[in-house]
């Protein structure tokens, strides 16, 4: 469904909103693939309702994605990613009791769900319960077919900063990275780990790599970037990137705080 786009970045920074993905969890290895055959009617009535859930839910058409979701499960009780999906709609609703309602429901259905593991735990650091929260991302990366652990890991990382700890945050967004070295969203949150740890020199090298395709800045990335070049006594470069802040985001928070000097906010 979702994975983390360019989007994110402009609150991704701040440890705010992630775009998580729903993806079916891998089948039992002791069972027959299943083909289209295997499908009776309800099955297929019942998919179909999903991938309309699913492409209301991308387009944010949250409550209509709801009625198409409560209509696939209407047919099929036991389907997981129905359940997983409920569960992502209700987070952007806002419920968060029924959100985590729908993401247990899931795991009782298949134990190994990865992907409802990831988005439980995202639902739990929102939550600011961290410790269950680490454990559930943790839960998932450990999952032998799971093939999105550098999402898990970048996600693991935004809420062990956004709890304070940083040296975890580093670690987790560091192996994101080694795992999927283009994705600006996790070198981004790193270069920022790394700046509020004080390692300059290494969050520089992050956001570069993010600054450098002006498809990936934005107004957040290039105030970072400005802000540890301030830190390393580049004030010219800091200027720079602070008139190119002001030139593309005039109206954003962060320009105003480059013109007005606040590089320490």
């Amino acid at each position: 469904m979702h994975a983390c786009t360019l989007k994110s970045l402009a609150v991704v920074l701040a440890v705010g909103v992630v775009l998580l993905g729903c993806v079916t969890a891998p089948e039992d290895a002791t069972r027959d693939r299943a083909t289209t055959s295997d499908q009776t009617d309800a099955d297929r009535r019942a998919r179909l309702r999903l991938e309309l859930a699913a492409g209301y839910f991308g387009r944010g058409q949250y409550e209509t994605a709801l009625d198409e979701v409560k209509q696939a499960l209407s047919i099929r009780p036991d389907m997981g990613e129905a359940l997983n999906l409920r569960g992502l709609i209700y987070s952007a609703l806002g419920d968060e009791r029924l959100a985590e309602d729908s993401f247990r429901r899931a795991l009782q259905v298949n134990a190994r769900d990865a992907d409802a593991m990831h988005n439980y735990a995202w639902l739990l650091c929102q939550r600011q319960r961290y410790a269950e929260s680490f454990a559930m991302f943790q839960q998932a990366i450990e999952q032998p077919a799971y093939a999105a652990r550098a999402r898990s890991y970048m996600t693991l990382g935004i809420c062990q900063a956004r709890s304070g700890a940083l040296s975890e945050a580093e670690r987790s967004l560091s192996r994101s990275y080694e795992l999927d070295s283009a994705n600006p969203v996790a070198a981004a949150n790193l270069s920022d780990v790394l700046y509020r740890r004080g390692e300059y020199e290494r969050a520089r090298f992050y956001i570069r790599r993010v600054n450098t395709a002006a498809d990936q800045s934005n107004a957040q990335t290039l105030w970072l970037a400005a802000r540890i070049e301030n830190k390393l006594g580049n004030s010219l470069g800091a200027r720079d990137l602070g008139r190119q802040l002001s030139a593309r985001f005039p109206q954003s928070p962060e320009a105003l705080r480059f013109e007005r000097g606040r590089f320490d906010d």
